[in-house]
């Protein structure tokens, strides 16, 4: 028989060390009711939110653009191209007799008028054999003199046969050899003469010369290729502008009646305008296959020897002829990617981008070749907040041509174009 020992009855305050009791005989049941009892809470907090939803944004305005119909006026087009001045004649100066060198007579880079005198080479030796040859010239002078009274003597012993018809034969080959003599002897003192002239080297034409090749002292060399190189000079009134033109605007230009003597007009690389005016005077007689162009160049005047060879210029070349065309402001022709678009605004306030073909810029206006119609509201101002496919709101605009920059050109001069309003 078991005997079952009472256990004393715990007081109800002692309520604590009951749970703490249970706690420590099954710690793994009070960290599970721990980990759920948080996961309850995380399940209510995420419900909570979901049912709350985010904050509703509250609706942009629509922008503002202002928009226009492009303009139609007629322009002048142009072809433009690139090249380069050259001088219309250039010259090596070259000594054409041998000498030293005694004086010098320009500064390096001045302007010279054709015949002015540039060097001097030591003349001495050249009058020396200058009037050596007058000299000989004389002697020879005397010979003939000599030969012909011999002639007129024995002629008039001839009817009495006192001189034989050899011996007048003889005098007379004797009167024509010291002819022969004395036109040497001159011939010789024309050649002195000229070698006396050339020693004083003169610019053979009028533009500006180079810097001197050789000091005064050394000695110099005649000859056309072997002689000694003294200095260069380039003719600048008139000068050459000289460019290549592909086959297709070689092509276009003939189509449409272009032909030598077509106006052209350059401007430099600092300038706004077109200033200089010229014609074309050279078409090359065929094209580079290599290349696939042609060579073309224009004449232009230059009193003032400003336009120096080598210059760097934008060349455009018109044919006369007008056309019409649509024109917008310059700056609201967009770039999206490889294509230039033009936003514009229907009638129920929708933005659209137009794809558009553009042209040359005149006046700060762009002509658009094609892609756009005459009635469409063009957006001119705001178009950086102008997005297709959204509605925006509008407010009348006017395209209007922009004033031409004052550069060097004159008042009827065109600006820095490849196109021209028609006049």
């Amino acid at each position: 028989m078991t005997v079952h020992t009472p256990i004393e009855k715990l007081d109800p305050a002692d309520a604590k060390v009951r749970r703490e009791l249970k706690t420590l005989l099954h710690p793994a049941r009070g960290r599970r009711a721990a980990w759920i009892g948080a996961f309850l809470i995380l399940i209510v907090g995420a419900w909570w939110l979901l049912r709350e939803g985010p904050p509703q944004a509250a609706a942009a305005p629509a922008p503002v653009l202002t928009v226009a119909a492009p303009i139609a006026r007629d322009v002048t087009l142009w072809d433009e191209y690139i090249g380069r001045f050259e001088a219309s004649k250039a010259v090596e100066v070259r000594p054409r007799v041998s000498g030293a060198i005694t004086a010098i007579h320009f500064t390096d880079g001045q302007i010279v008028r054709k015949g002015q005198p540039l060097f001097t080479i030591d003349p001495r030796p050249y009058r020396a054999a200058l009037a050596e040859a007058r000299a000989s010239a004389a002697s020879a002078r005397s010979d003939l003199a000599l030969a012909r009274l011999e002639l007129d003597r024995a002629s008039r012993l001839v009817d009495i046969e006192a001189v034989s018809q050899s011996e007048i034969d003889r005098l007379r080959a004797t009167v024509n050899a010291a002819t022969a003599a004395l036109a040497g002897a001159d011939a010789r003192i024309a050649a002195r003469a000229l070698d006396v002239e050339f020693t004083t080297v003169r610019a053979p034409l009028a533009g500006r010369i180079s810097d001197r090749q050789i000091d005064a002292g050394n000695l110099v060399s005649a000859g056309d290729a072997g002689g000694t190189l003294l200095t260069t000079i380039n003719a600048l009134d008139p000068i050459y502008f000289t460019f290549q033109g592909s086959e297709a605007l070689f092509l276009k230009t003939k189509r449409e009646g272009g032909q030598k003597g077509a106006d052209v007009e350059v401007r430099l690389q600092d300038e706004n305008d077109y200033r200089w005016k010229g014609r074309i005077d050279f078409t090359d007689n065929g094209l580079d296959p290599r290349s696939g162009t042609i060579r073309a160049r224009g004449r232009f005047d230059n009193p003032e020897m400003f336009l120096t060879p080598g210059m760097f210029g934008n060349m455009r070349l018109s044919t006369g002829q007008t056309a019409r065309a649509l024109l917008v402001p310059a700056a609201a022709v967009q770039t999206d990617q490889a294509r230039k678009i033009l936003y514009v605004v229907g009638k129920d306030g929708m933005v659209a981008a137009k794809p558009v073909e553009i042209g040359p810029e005149v006046d700060g206006l762009r002509v658009i070749r094609s892609g756009l119609a005459p009635t469409d509201r063009v957006v001119i101002n705001g178009y950086q907040f102008a997005r297709p496919g959204t509605k925006a709101e509008t407010k009348a605009g006017k395209i209007a041509a922009d004033a031409p920059e004052k550069g060097a050109a004159g008042p009827n001069e065109p600006v820095s174009a490849q196109a021209t309003f028609a006049k």
